[in-house]
C-alpha cells in the first residue's frame, strides 16, 4: 500500500461522487472539497447544491465553494489544507495559481483516451461508433486537457451502447483508476 496523501478534490456533477466516494474510503485524506458555488435553479429558482457538495456535507468534508478561483480568501483557505495532491472530476479550469500549489501537483480525470474527445467525450465515441472509449488521468497545465498523461484504462463499447451505460461504466473506471493514481504518485 502506497503513503497516504492529503487530498483536495475539486468537482460538481454525480460523476465526480463516485470518484469523490472511492477517494473518501481508501487509505488517503481528503482534507478538502471544491465545488461550484450554490446557484439558483429549477422554476421556483430554488437555491441548488451540487451533487458533490452534497456528499461533502453527508460527510462532514472541509468544503471550499468559491465564486472566484483567483479570490485572495480561496487561495489562502486552499493552502492551509496543506495538500500534497489535488485531484479533478468534471470542476472547470483552474488557474495555474491553483493547479501549483499542491507538492505532487494537480491531475485531472477525463472520461475520454486523450488526446481524442476533450469536449463532449461520452456522446461523441458513441455517435463516432467507436468500438472503445476510456478515462485519462493527467497533469494540469496551461493548456486544456493536454498535460502529461499519467494513465489511462480503457472500455468496450458495444453497438447499442447508451450515453448512461458508458457514463456509468466510465465512472466506475475512473474510480479504480484515479485510486491508481494517487497510489503512483
Amino acid at each position: 500500500m502506497s503513503a497516504a496523501l492529503r487530498i483536495v478534490f475539486m468537482g460538481t456533477p454525480s460523476f465526480a461522487v463516485r470518484i469523490l466516494d472511492d477517494l473518501h474510503r481508501s487509505h488517503h485524506q481528503v482534507v478538502g472539497v471544491v465545488t461550484v458555488a450554490d446557484k439558483p435553479a429549477g422554476r421556483g429558482q430554488q437555491m441548488h447544491q451540487s451533487a458533490v457538495k452534497q456528499y461533502a456535507l453527508a460527510h462532514s468534508l472541509a468544503l471550499l465553494q468559491p465564486e472566484k478561483l483567483r479570490d485572495e480568501a480561496f487561495l489562502k483557505a486552499l493552502d492551509a489544507l496543506q495538500a500534497d495532491l489535488f485531484v479533478v472530476v468534471a470542476f472547470r479550469m483552474l488557474p495555474d495559481v491553483v493547479w501549483k500549489l499542491p507538492r505532487l501537483g494537480t491531475f485531472n480525470l477525463h472520461a475520454s483516451l486523450l488526446p481524442a474527445y476533450r469536449a463532449a467525450p461520452i456522446n461523441w465515441a458513441l455517435i463516432n461508433g467507436d468500438t472503445q472509449t476510456g478515462v485519462t488521468t493527467f497533469l494540469i497545465n496551461e493548456e486544456i486537457d493536454a498535460g502529461s498523461i499519467l494513465m489511462q484504462a480503457k472500455v468496450a463499447l458495444s453497438p447499442n451502447m447508451t450515453a448512461g451505460e458508458l457514463h456509468d461504466s466510465l465512472q466506475e473506471i475512473g474510480a479504480s483508476l484515479t485510486l491508481q493514481t494517487c497510489d503512483a504518485l
